[in-house]
């Protein structure tokens, strides 16, 4: 479907008027607010009766009628979205409300599998025309059995930003360039791109992104967002387009750590079609309660040193900061993550993961691409749509690896995996640490389709590397600006200590309140 049709027949509400310079857009007849909403305001509105899941639903799509032309962060509507917001509004008038999420909209980016009349692609036109999933993916079945709403698909950097080393995040042949909601011609960074800037915009409640290394983390600092990575092992992986068996998960992207534990809460679980959540066990089913005002009270955190000295301007906004932590109660302890050999181990890994993982899950999606060999072929018969910026290098080069039970991959996987995690491990046990922080990523560089994402050189810090390669927990929070540009700052640690991370990246946030949110300003001055 061309997404300028996508919102045709779409019940929406009435839009007065709207002044993008100013931010100015009349409310919907969702009768509530949505400018900033959180789970816990909507939820309220319900209950009281003040608005319903369908009016909410309707205000959204409103506001995603009038700003996402700007945006270009969604490519599909679900045209039962207000059918579901309907059936769950029926249910609460019933007295059945299935927890926090009920009635709540979210997006969800598009390398998750729908069994309904949305598609999933990863944003190539490869699968444009295949055949729609057979099952939902667990997550979302998950958030179904929640009674959230789906709304819609997000736009992505194609194949998780997994296809050519001079790709400009944001970038799908599928849905085109997606922007930054605080200044136009910037990144979103990726890969869930279209996640950041549709949730950082209100144009939804809250968003599930997906990360191999940094693609939760960098889209929501570039956005002003809380994201969430959670542990490998607590979210399931079945039914998400892959890259990599030993880092992918999905996870939280929303405007607060509130609705971040919210979410989390509800993606945890046990899939018996995927074996590693067996330790789904060791997560919660409700993270609310370590939403702690006094969060960083007594816990000490180790400042990661390395992570620092890229960017002079980040640096000094990440110096106020540590400052916050220590006002809040923290205690800061200098660190070192020595790491060398485990990002060149992860590479080589990814390459041999991907390339056993999407085989799989084509063969079993079906349509006329069903092994990455037949994808490359689609690209260069399709080069002028596929590939009008860049190429497929990626691709080429983890079609040429091996199987999984070749040496050289089993060696990488062991050292990514053993250097990664003794890194983190061994810096919190020697230094008795309850987290380590760091800049989450620089400032957002400008869109640029003809060289990619050179100017992130610039200004990425490469702070997501641990965490993702070591499968553990990371949790970005708005930390400030630069200029017009949102920046972030990253809590990590030990495997499933989301509760703890939790606890301190509310804190933080509470003391801090530093997410403003966009005015969707037309350049960059």
């Amino acid at each position: 479907m061309d997404r300028r049709d996508f919102i045709t027949g779409a019940a929406l509400g009435t839009v007065v008027s709207v002044g993008f310079g100013e931010h100015v857009l009349a409310r919907s007849r969702s009768a509530v607010d949505l400018e900033e909403a959180t789970i816990a305001s909507l939820q309220q509105a319900m209950a009281s009766g003040a608005t319903t899941s369908k009016a909410i639903v309707q205000g959204y799509l409103a506001r995603i009628k009038a700003l996402d032309p700007k945006l270009n962060s969604i490519v599909e509507i679900n045209p039962d979205a207000l059918a579901i917001a309907s059936e769950v509004d029926r249910e609460r008038k019933a007295g059945r409300v299935r927890g926090a999420l009920h009635g709540i909209p979210l997006l969800i980016k598009d390398n998750i599998d729908t069994a309904d009349k949305m598609k999933t692609t990863a944003g190539s036109l490869a699968l444009l025309e295949a055949p729609t999933p057979q099952r939902d993916a667990f997550v979302v079945v998950q958030l179904r059995a929640a009674g959230a709403v789906i709304l819609g698909k997000t736009n992505l950097s194609e194949w998780a930003n997994y296809r050519s080393d001079s790709s400009s995040s944001g970038w799908s042949a599928r849905g085109g360039q997606t922007r930054n909601p605080y200044v136009l011609d910037r990144s979103p960074c990726g890969s869930s791109s279209g996640s950041a800037a549709a949730t950082s915009a209100n144009l939804t409640a809250v968003s599930i992104g997906t990360e191999t290394n940094g693609s939760i983390i960098c889209p929501s600092s570039n956005a002003g967002l809380v994201g969430l990575k959670p542990t490998l092992g607590l979210v399931s992986r079945s039914g998400i387009i892959p890259i990599a068996a030993s880092q992918d998960t999905a996870g939280p992207m929303t405007r607060t750590v509130g609705d971040a534990a919210v979410v989390l809460g509800a993606l945890v679980g046990f899939d018996a079609e995927d074996d590693i959540t067996a330790q789904a066990s060791r997560g919660l089913r409700d993270y609310t309660p370590h939403l702690k005002i006094d969060g960083l009270q007594g816990k000490r955190i180790g400042v990661a040193r390395n992570y620092f000295g890229n960017v002079p301007r980040v640096d000094a906004v990440m110096e106020e900061q540590l400052k916050v932590l220590l006002a809040q109660g923290a205690e800061l302890i200098d660190v070192r993550l020595e790491m060398a050999g485990a990002g060149e181990a992860s590479s080589k890994v990814l390459s041999f993961e991907f390339k056993d993982g999407l085989n799989r899950y084509l063969s079993q999606r079906g349509g006329a691409v069903k092994t990455l060999e037949e994808l490359i072929a689609f690209n260069t018969a399709n080069a002028d749509r596929q590939m009008p910026y860049f190429k497929q290098e990626i691709l080429i080069a983890a079609q040429n690896r091996a199987s999984l039970v070749s040496r050289e991959y089993q060696l990488a996987l062991m050292q990514a995996k053993t250097l990664s995690q003794e890194a983190i491990d061994g810096v919190m046990d020697k230094h008795r640490l309850d987290a380590i922080v760091g800049p989450s990523n620089g400032a957002a560089w400008p869109i640029d389709l003809v060289n990619g994402d050179g100017g992130s050189r610039n200004s990425y810090v490469a702070s997501s590397s641990p965490a993702a390669i070591a499968g553990y927990p990371n949790i970005t929070v708005p930390s400030g600006f630069l200029t017009a540009l949102p920046l972030g700052i990253s809590f990590w640690g030990r495997a499933f200590s989301e509760p703890t991370l939790i606890e301190i990246a509310y804190g933080y946030e509470q003391a801090t309140r530093a997410r403003r949110p966009p005015r969707l300003l037309p350049t960059f001055a």
